[in-house]
């Protein structure tokens, strides 16, 4: 590793893009992510990149649908009624299979909402927002230096399989500070983007960029592909801490900022003599069903604590398969749960009330 720098959640995003080789970015502003943009409009020129910020989200989707079309790396970040208005172009870049990077740090809503944190997009993330068939790979992290590596990380899995990666993080992710230390050169893997339209030279025959299938067995065997690469990546790319989880009382599933709450109430519980573990995903998708698998009958129940009204829930249920009982524990509105709610909850749920 490098040198290590006290940086800004969003600013790091930032910076890991341009080290990642990002070199063209179109967004818009929208708190709480607009550092990112600051940040990028300033740096962006001094690497030879291209920085736009668009006149509205739906054109900086679109921008981003070009640029990645040329085989440029790109990103566009926002937050939540940002990401909306750029569903139809996601679901577009999804049906051309294009690589690109997408941030979304989640405020509180519907509607407008509020600049507080909240987890209220998973749907939206991991069950296709937009229209059709598709998937995005969704990474989650947990603190400022895994904003950094997954980062990095996004642009690799987006080249790799031609496929849109969200960071999906959260008001406090974006505005926290914390110490992050940088490699000395970044693991960038090589791919040969010969399907770009990077112009003929009249050496080859022409390129085309589309998701318009009329013919419907034509469009058929384009999604039989597209979801046959779904399935390469559930198998190849699960990220997932699982921590204190081999003969717990009761496992949790929380993600990002909520698994740091939860690391804390372990601590607590454990004071109280009962045992807690947590899974964490670090991929929202493709879901790390396997890790819930394993220890499916190992806890007297499951608890999935969210800033939300109840979303990756269902997906633990799925994974647990009907094992063992599934609770849910949630905020909205921007608030968060205390380490004692959470803490209460847990002890109801041993208890057996």
């Amino acid at each position: 590793m490098g040198e290590k720098l006290l940086m800004k959640g969003n600013e790091v995003i930032a910076e890991a893009a341009l080290r990642a080789g990002c070199r063209c970015y179109f967004g818009y502003p929208i708190t709480p992510q607009t550092e990112i943009a600051h940040y990028l409009a300033k740096k962006m020129p001094q690497v030879g990149g291209t920085f736009i910020q668009a006149e509205s989200e739906i054109a900086a989707i679109n921008m981003v649908y070009g640029a990645a079309g040329a085989g440029a790396r790109v990103m566009t970040s926002s937050s939540s009624p940002g990401i909306s208005l750029k569903q139809e172009g996601i679901s577009y870049i999804s049906g051309a299979e294009l690589p690109a990077v997408i941030v979304n740090i989640v405020r509180c809503g519907p509607g407008l909402g509020g600049i507080l944190p909240a987890q209220c997009d998973y749907f939206q993330a991991v069950k296709g927002g937009g229209h059709g068939d598709y998937k995005m790979v969704v990474l989650a992290p947990s603190s400022v230096q895994e904003l950094y590596e997954l980062t990095v990380e996004a642009f690799n899995i987006a080249d790799r399989y031609r496929i849109l990666t969200m960071i999906m993080g959260d008001g406090i992710l974006g505005q926290m500070m914390e110490t992050v230390e940088f490699r000395d050169e970044e693991e960038i893997i090589k791919v040969d983007k010969d399907w770009a339209t990077t112009g003929t030279e009249m050496k080859r025959d022409h390129n085309t960029i589309t998701s318009i299938y009329i013919n419907p067995e034509v469009l058929e065997k384009h999604n039989q592909k597209l979801q046959a690469k779904y399935r390469k990546i559930e198998e190849n790319e699960v990220r997932v801490e699982t921590f204190n989880c081999d003969g717990a009382d009761i496992i949790v599933a929380a993600y990002g900022t909520v698994a740091r709450i939860i690391k804390n109430v372990i601590k607590m519980a454990e004071k109280e003599g009962i045992k807690v573990g947590l899974i964490r995903p670090i991929t929202l998708w493709p879901f790390p069903v396997a890790a819930f698998e394993k220890y499916s009958e190992v806890p007297k129940a499951f608890l999935s604590v969210e800033l939300n009204a109840g979303q990756m829930v269902e997906d633990v249920r799925l994974a647990v398969n009907g094992k063992r009982p599934v609770y849910f524990h949630g905020r909205m509105g921007g608030m968060l749960p205390t380490q004692k709610e959470i803490l209460d909850k847990i002890k109801e749920i041993v208890k057996g009330d």
